[in-house]
This record gives C-alpha cells, structure tokens and sequence, in this order.
C-alpha cells in the first residue's frame, strides 16, 4: 500500500502557499513587505519588524493561579519607524472583520496607538 494517496496535495489557490505569497497571509501582504524592505533599503523608513504582537487584554487567573480566560493580542502585520522618527502601526487589510475593528479599537485605547490600514 502506497502511504503517499493519503497525503493531498496542496491546492494552487491556497493562500498560504509559499511560492505565490512568500509564506504571508495574503499576496497583499507580501507585495507591501517588499515595498516596505525596498524602503528600508533607500532609507526612508528604519527598524522594520513584522508580525509584532501587542497585548490588549492580560490573561485572567483565578484565585488558585489558573487561567481562567487567555490574553487577546493583536498582532501587527509591519511596525517601522518613518523619517520623522514616528513609530508606524500597520496592517494589510483585505476585508475589516468584526474582531478587527475591535482590536483596532482597543489599540487606540490601551496603548494609544492608531492602527495605519492598507
């Protein structure tokens, strides 16, 4: 018996396929990281980091030091800071779902940071 029929090949439109979108979320996301590393490259942005993670709501314990609900946390696609020294918050956008804009939301509140959507 052939152990390889139980594997399924990768189909072509999935969207974390390597060789289309470079491992990113979407082929969106990966054509603004390459705008972004040319950028960085001519000097007109610095310390770019991608997939940065910021903490929105800590995890809840209980008395006994269990966790009873897990931290939110919203992850950033790029983080850089631009020309004029101003740390950029930026996320590559394809559809604004619900929980988004409440993480978005909750950015501005607890770290006061204004998420820039492309």
């Amino acid at each position: 018996m052939d152990v390889t029929q139980y594997f399924r090949k990768s189909k072509g439109s999935n969207k974390y396929h390597a060789q289309k979108s470079g491992g990113y979320a979407s082929r969106k996301e990966h054509r603004r990281a390459n705008e972004l590393r040319l950028m960085q490259r001519a000097g007109l942005i610095t310390n770019l980091r991608e997939q940065v993670s910021y903490e929105l709501i800590p995890a809840q314990r209980g008395a006994d030091g269990k966790v009873l609900e897990r931290a939110c946390n919203y992850i950033a696609d790029f983080v850089y800071t631009d020309k004029d020294g101003k740390t950029v918050v930026e996320d590559t956008k394809g559809m604004r779902t619900n929980v988004y804009r409440i993480k978005r939301k909750l950015m501005l509140h607890v770290h006061g940071i204004s998420i820039t959507e492309r």
